[in-house]
């Protein structure tokens, strides 16, 4: 039943374009004991058809904009060639520690940016 909070709850927020691994990679490695690596693999496969989803629901809304994607889909490829790379490498407890540090500061600075 766990599981399927998990997913439900990523998969709102991945609607929202959020990104739902911040929810669903450490709810696995916290509540199911699962490897950080094996978190992030699970998270790659969930992603693909919430994503599909998120994606053409955007794109009936009109909030897309083509010029930026295609450098965006890109610069994506290559990151994830070579953080998935890194991530295989890279000792479990270690890539857990960096990943909660980028939570942080990811939510720093969320917290404390300028409102628009």
């Amino acid at each position: 039943m766990i599981l399927i909070l998990i997913g439900f709850l990523s998969g709102i927020i991945s609607g929202m374009g959020i990104g739902g691994g911040t929810i669903l990679i450490p709810s696995l490695v916290l509540f199911n004991n699962i490897k950080q690596q094996d978190a992030q693999g699970v998270n790659l496969i969930v992603f693909l058809p919430v994503a599909i989803i998120a994606l053409y629901t955007h794109y009936k809304k009109g909030n897309i904009d083509f010029s930026f994607a295609k450098l965006i889909i890109i610069g994506g490829i290559i990151g994830a060639i070579f953080g998935s790379i890194l991530a295989i490498r890279i000792n479990p407890l270690s890539l857990r520690k960096y990943f909660g540090i980028f939570l942080l500061l990811i939510g720093c600075y969320e917290l404390f940016k300028k409102k628009e």
